[in-house]
């Protein structure tokens, strides 16, 4: 994958669930710098349909030169638990999670036992693949999953992108303006 320093990036996040219709943004960043856009959808909060969403989101998009999407974590709404390799697939876009501290992964199993098709939903977990870690500068780590390419490119991008917090700003910037729209006011919280 060749990566230029004004790749276009799709960042995704959601806002403040405040109910069970949530608010998912994306936004198109050139590298870490510039945003070109902002694509938005809905989804059910706690449900199954976000990697559905998504990919329809995606295909439909004007911004045919994207590069990579980012989300940050696999799960949006609550536990509407995304497939980073489907949607890979059907974008034909390779994706990185981006996750701010590592999860307690047999905390998730037993919380997804109260949620339908918790075997569904865990086998989109484990379709992100192995959880790796990234050191960022100033002695800040940030912990990743990845789809459609190789580590050392992943690696590349959230570096290239995670220039004022230790989250990259696709990812942070989806979110400030999700939870902007939803609570009316956003702050610039990492």
């Amino acid at each position: 994958m060749k990566i230029k320093p004004e790749i276009r990036i799709l960042g995704i996040d959601d806002g403040s669930l405040v109910d069970d219709n949530v608010l998912v943004v994306g936004v198109v960043f050139r590298g870490g710098f510039w945003i070109d856009g902002v694509l938005s959808t809905h989804i059910e909060r706690d449900g199954l349909d976000a990697t559905e969403k998504i990919i329809e989101m995606v295909n439909k998009t004007k911004h045919k030169d994207l590069g990579v999407i980012m989300f940050d974590g696999v799960t949006l709404g609550g536990f509407n638990t995304i497939d980073i390799k489907k949607i890979h697939e059907k974008t034909a876009l390779p994706c990185i999670i981006v996750i701010r501290k590592m999860p307690d992964m047999l905390s998730i199993k037993n919380a997804l036992k109260y949620l339908k098709n918790p075997e569904k939903r865990e086998k989109m977990i484990e379709n992100a693949g192995k959880i790796y870690k990234v050191e960022l500068k100033d002695d800040k780590v940030l912990y990743y999953q990845f789809s459609g390419m190789e580590k050392e490119d992943a690696e590349k991008l959230i570096k290239i992108t995670a220039i004022h917090s230790s989250l990259p700003e696709p990812v942070r910037v989806a979110h400030m303006i999700a939870t902007g729209i939803v609570r009316g006011e956003a702050s610039r919280k990492p």
